[in-house]
């Protein structure tokens, strides 16, 4: 049965390093949302291919994957980088974090998170950082339940 029609949690989850065979599931995580819809197009672009080639070449780079019930229910990305501010200690960035919609509020999110931590902590890193989008309301408190602090104002601009 799939873990969407069970009251969380179905099993324990069980998160690793993402597989070729996980992208189109992250990708489908990805466009999971009013946000996610408007910039993520089709799994078979060859640029998602490309990326994810290279994320998985680069030691410095994770695709994270979150599994229930044999299926891919959530997905982050972590980068480490090096940094001679903080007394030379790595920083560890998460991106793209994304819980199944069916599955959200059930504690999986969280799971997920405390889970890259420790990942950061056992590589060394001496800070996690993350941004997320100003119109993700629910994401900021789920942060800030977490312990992450709104220390910073982020810019980006499009290339």
């Amino acid at each position: 049965m799939s873990p969407l029609c069970q009251p969380w949690p179905v099993n324990e989850p069980t998160f690793r390093i993402a597989t070729r065979a996980d992208l189109p599931a992250v990708l489908t995580l990805l466009a999971d949302d009013d946000i996610g819809r408007t910039r993520e197009t089709e799994a078979s672009d060859a640029r998602y291919w490309a990326a994810f080639e290279a994320i998985d070449a680069d030691p410095r780079n994770e695709l994270i994957v979150a599994e229930a019930g044999g299926e891919v229910v959530g997905t982050c990305q972590l980068t480490f980088t090096p940094s001679l501010s903080r007394g030379g200690s790595e920083r560890m960035t998460i991106e793209a974090v994304r819980i199944h919609s069916g599955l959200r509020g059930r504690g999986l999110g969280g799971d997920l998170i405390r889970w890259v931590l420790e990942r950061g902590r056992e590589r060394g890193c001496g800070l996690a950082q993350l941004t997320t989008d100003k119109r993700r309301a629910d994401a900021h408190r789920f942060y800030d339940r977490l312990g992450f602090a709104a220390s910073h104002e982020g810019f980006k601009i499009n290339l």
